[in-house]
C-alpha cells in the first residue's frame, strides 16, 4: 500500500508512524510545506484518555511523551483580583516543538519519508499514484476546498480576536484571568508546558480588540501591551511571540470525511475551540481511529466508511461542548456581576461536560464552598432549594414540563389526567404543568385536546388540583393556557403529528395565511375583530383557572402556535399594526397577556413560554429573544419559560444535551428576569450544575417523567437527601430508600489453578 499524507503536523505524522508499525511493507511519505522546526503555537495539551491511547497504539512514542511531559491538576480563575483554585482535573502538556522532534524521530526510525519544505502534488494526481490519501493540511485545507462539492464544509468565524503568546516561566495551574479594561473585558487563557515556559492566550471580542487598538499594533507591540493588562498574572514578566497574529476562531463542519481514497483528519475535518482542549488532541485521535480501521477492515473504502462512522459522533459531541464553550466566553461580560465563587463554578461547567457531581468528585471543598456561597443549606444539593415567584414558594427548582396528552374528550380532562399530573406531584416536583389547555374549541391542536373554554372543563381540572393540594402538600400546580393557530385541527401525536385530520376538520386561524407545511390546511387571516375574540377567551379561560385552583399560570408563546406566531418574521407577514417590526408582533401577545393578568389573582404568578429562536434563515434570534422577554417582563411577567423552535417545518435544530439552556441563560443575564430553562436535561446532575452556575431560576424535564413520574423523588434519594425540598407522601416512605439488588461484592470462585512456585 502506498500512503500519502499532506501536513506534517502532529495529527498527520502520528498517522504515518501508526501506519508504518503497524505494516512496516507500506510505503508512508509525509509532505509538509514548512521546514521541520517552524511551526504555529507553543505548547499541546493533552487528556489521559488520549495518552492512554497512545501508550497502547505505540509505547515508544508514548514513553518519549512521558519523559518531556508537564503534569498539573490546579485551575485558577482570576478575577477582580481574587483567586479561587480548583483541584482534581489532571493535565498533561508539552512544547509543540518537541512533540514535533518526537514524532519525526519515530517517523525515521520506522522508514517513513518526511519531505519538509515541499508543497505537496495536487490531490488529485496524489490520489491516482496512491492507495490512501491523508489529508491533514489544517485548518485552511486546499484538499477540503477542492473537494467541497463532496465534503460540503461549513465554516463559522466567531466573536473574539484572540493571539497565541508565551511566557518564560511556568504557571503553576491552568490560570484563567478576567480583566475589566476601558475598552471592555479580555480575558487570560495559561497553562505550562515545560519546566520554565507557559502558553498564553489572550482573547477578546471584537468590538474590545478593535476599541482598544489591538487592530493597528505589531505582534511584538501587542504582546508588550498584554503582558502590561494581565501584569499581576505574569508577575511582571514579559510575553514573547513566535509568528504570532490575532485571528478568529473559525468552527469547521464537514458533511462527509473522505471522497475515494482521500481521507481527512484533524483541522481539515473539523475544529474545536481551544478553550476545552487542543486539536492536536482530536488529530491524534483521528489518526489511531484511522490506522485502527485501515487494519481492521478488508479494504481502503470500508476502512474510510468505518472511520468517519466511528469518530463523526466523537466529534460532534466534542463540537457541542466546545461551541458551548466558546459563547461562554464570548459572553462573558454577562457573568461578571455573579458572586466570585459562582463565577468560578460557572466557568468550570461552561461546556456542560464538567458537571456538579463531576466536579465535587473532583474538588469537594470548591463546591461545597461555591454551595455555601449560593445558600444551599448543609446536604442539601442546589436543586432542592426553594425558589419564590410572586406569592408562590416552590419547594424546589424542578418543575414537569407542559406535555400534550391527547387523552381529553370534548376538551375535558378526564381519569387519564388526574392520574397523569397526580401522579407526578406525589413524585416530588415542585411545579407541576398541565399539557396546553385551549381557550376555544376552534384552538384545540388535535380532537383529543384539554381546554378551559367551559365550566364543566373547569370543573375536571378543579378535582385535578383538589388531589394535588390534597394528596401532594407542597407541590404546585399550574396550567398552561394557548391557542394552536395554525398548527391545529391534526391527528393525534401517535397517529401523525401535525398531519390534517382525514375528516372532521375546523378552520384554523393565524397572523397570516401561510401553512405550517405542504398539505397543512391554509389558516385564515386573523381580522380585528377575531383579535378581541380571542383576547377574550384567553381572559375567560384565566378566570376559569384561577376558579379551578392552579397556583401559576403560562402564557404559550412558543412552538408555533397562535401567539408565537405573531412573534416570529417566518410567520407573521402582516402589515398592519401587528406586523412589521418586533415592537408590532409583540403588540397583541403583549394585549392577551395584559387581559389576563388583569384577571388572574394578583399573588399568583404568570410565566411566559417562548421560543427564544426559530432555527431556521430570517426567523427570530436570540437577540430578538431577549427583546421579547424583556417586553413580557416589563408587563409583569415572573418568569421566563424559555424553549426554542417547533416555529417552521423547515427548522435545522442544533440537537445535543441541554442544548435549549443558553438561551434562557442569556434572557437570565440579560434582562435580569427569573428563567425555567428547558430542552433535553435529563440528569439530576445537569439541574443542580444549571441552577448552581446561575443559568436558570428552574428547570423543566419533559421525558424524564414520562419514564419515571418519582424522578425528583429518586433524585434526592440518589444524592442522599431527606429535606423539605423533596417529601416523600407517607404511604410511599417505605420506598424512600433504593431496593436492594443482588451482592456483587461476593468472593469470586476460582477457575484456575496456578502450578507456579
Amino acid at each position: 500500500m502506498r500512503v500519502a499524507i499532506i501536513g506534517g503536523g502532529p495529527g498527520g505524522l502520528y498517522a504515518a508512524a501508526l501506519l508504518k508499525r503497524l505494516d512496516p511493507a507500506r510505503d508512508v511519505t509525509v509532505w509538509e510545506r514548512n521546514a521541520p522546526d517552524e511551526t504555529f503555537g507553543f505548547g499541546v495539551v493533552l487528556s489521559d484518555e488520549t495518552l492512554g491511547g497512545i501508550e497502547h497504539a505505540d509505547p515508544v512514542v508514548y514513553e518519549a511523551l512521558r519523559r518531556d511531559f508537564v503534569r498539573w491538576d490546579d485551575i485558577d480563575i482570576v478575577r477582580r483580583g481574587i483567586r479561587h483554585r480548583s483541584g482534581g482535573h489532571g493535565f498533561a502538556a508539552l512544547g509543540r516543538h518537541r512533540l514535533l522532534e518526537i514524532l519525526h524521530t519515530r517517523c525515521r526510525s520506522l522508514g517513513v519519508e518526511l519531505r519538509f519544505s515541499t508543497e505537496a502534488p495536487p490531490v488529485g494526481r496524489l490520489a491516482e499514484d496512491h492507495d490512501l490519501v491523508i489529508a491533514a493540511d489544517g485548518v485552511h485545507s486546499t484538499t477540503r476546498e477542492t473537494y467541497s462539492p463532496v465534503f460540503r464544509p461549513q465554516v463559522t468565524e466567531h466573536r473574539c480576536r484572540y493571539i497565541w503568546l508565551a511566557a518564560d516561566f511556568p504557571f503553576d495551574a491552568f490560570r484563567f484571568e478576567i480583566a475589566e479594561t476601558e475598552h471592555g473585558v479580555m480575558q487570560l487563557h495559561g497553562y505550562p508546558y515545560g519546566a520554565g515556559a507557559s502558553t498564553v492566550i489572550i482573547e477578546m471580542r471584537e468590538e474590545v480588540w478593535r476599541a482598544a487598538g489591538y487592530d493597528a499594533l505589531t505582534p511584538q507591540e501587542s504582546a508588550e501591551r498584554c503582558a502590561k493588562v494581565f501584569a499581576d498574572a505574569l508577575g511582571g514578566r514579559p510575553l514573547r511571540f513566535d509568528k504570532s497574529a490575532w485571528t478568529t476562531f473559525r468552527t469547521v463542519v464537514n458533511d462527509r470525511w473522505s471522497h475515494g481514497n482521500v481521507v481527512l483528519l484533524g483541522d481539515a475535518a473539523h475544529t474545536a475551540h481551544f478553550s476545552i482542549g487542543s486539536g492536536t488532541k482530536l488529530a491524534v485521535e483521528d489518526a489511531l481511529a484511522l490506522a485502527a480501521c485501515l487494519t481492521e477492515q478488508p479494504d481502503v473504502p470500508g476502512a474510510l466508511a468505518a472511520y468517519e462512522e466511528e469518530r463523526k459522533p466523537v466529534v460532534a459531541s466534542t463540537q457541542r461542548a466546545a461551541r458551548a464553550s466558546l459563547e461562554w466566553f464570548e459572553n462573558l461580560r454577562l457573568y461578571l456581576g455573579q458572586p466570585p465563587r459562582q463565577f468560578a463554578f460557572n466557568l468550570l461547567t461552561r461546556s456542560r461536560r464538567v458537571t456538579h457531581d463531576n466536579l465535587r468528585l473532583r474538588d469537594a471543598r470548591f463546591t461545597a464552598a461555591v454551595e455555601r456561597e449560593f445558600g444551599c443549606p448543609p446536604g442539601t444539593p442546589p436543586m432542592f432549594t426553594p425558589f419564590r415567584l410572586r406569592g408562590l414558594t416552590l419547594r424546589n427548582r424542578v418543575v414537569v414540563s407542559p406535555m400534550d396528552m391527547y387523552s381529553a374528550t370534548d376538551g375535558v380532562p378526564g381519569d387519564f389526567h388526574l392520574v397523569h399530573l397526580g401522579a407526578r406531584a406525589l413524585g416530588g416536583a415542585g411545579l407541576v404543568m398541565t399539557e396546553m389547555a385551549c381557550v376555544s374549541e376552534e384552538g384545540r391542536i388535535t380532537p383529543g385536546c384539554a381546554g378551559l373554554y367551559t365550566g364543566r372543563q373547569a370543573e375536571a381540572w378543579r378535582r385535578v388540583t383538589d388531589f394535588v393540594h390534597r394528596q401532594a402538600p407542597g407541590a404546585a400546580i399550574g396550567v398552561q393556557l394557548g391557542h394552536s393557530g395554525r398548527k391545529g385541527s391534526t391527528k393525534l401525536m401517535w397517529e401523525g403529528i401535525d398531519e390534517p385530520l382525514p375528516s372532521g376538520n375546523w378552520p384554523v386561524l393565524a397572523p397570516s395565511p401561510l401553512p405550517y407545511k405542504p398539505g397543512s390546511q391554509i389558516p385564515r387571516q386573523l381580522s380585528r375583530a377575531q383579535l378581541t375574540d380571542i383576547r377574550e377567551q384567553f381572559a375567560a379561560a384565566a378566570w376559569r383557572a384561577a376558579r379551578a385552583g392552579f397556583d401559576l399560570l403560562e402564557l404559550h408563546c412558543a412552538h408555533g402556535y397562535l401567539l408565537s406566531g405573531f412573534l416570529s418574521p417566518l410567520t407573521n407577514h402582516r402589515t398592519d399594526a401587528y406586523g412589521g417590526s418586533l415592537d408590532k408582533r409583540l403588540r397583541f401577545p403583549l394585549e392577551v397577556f395584559d387581559a389576563v393578568r388583569a384577571v388572574w389573582p394578583a399573588e399568583r404568578p404568570m410565566t411566559v413560554r417562548i421560543s427564544a429562536t426559530d432555527w431556521a434563515e430570517g426567523g427570530t434570534t436570540a437577540e430578538d429573544a431577549v427583546e421579547i422577554a424583556r417586553a413580557f417582563a416589563a408587563h409583569g411577567a415572573d418568569a421566563i419559560d424559555v424553549s426554542t423552535g417547533q416555529v417552521v417545518a423547515e427548522e435545522r435544530p442544533e440537537f445535543g444535551r441541554s442544548y435549549q439552556t443558553p438561551f434562557a441563560d442569556r434572557i437570565r443575564q440579560e434582562v435580569r428576569v427569573p428563567v425555567i430553562a428547558v430542552g433535553a436535561i435529563s440528569s439530576w446532575d445537569d439541574v443542580n450544575s444549571l441552577i448552581l452556575a446561575g443559568r436558570a431560576d428552574l428547570c423543566a424535564l419533559a421525558r424524564p417523567h414520562l419514564y419515571d413520574p418519582h424522578w425528583t423523588l429518586h433524585a434526592a434519594a440518589e444524592q442522599g437527601y431527606e429535606g423539605p425540598g423533596a417529601l416523600w407522601p407517607a404511604p410511599y416512605r417505605a420506598g424512600s430508600r433504593r431496593p436492594r439488588t443482588g451482592r456483587t461484592d461476593a468472593p469470586r470462585p476460582r477457575l484456575s489453578l496456578s502450578l507456579d512456585r
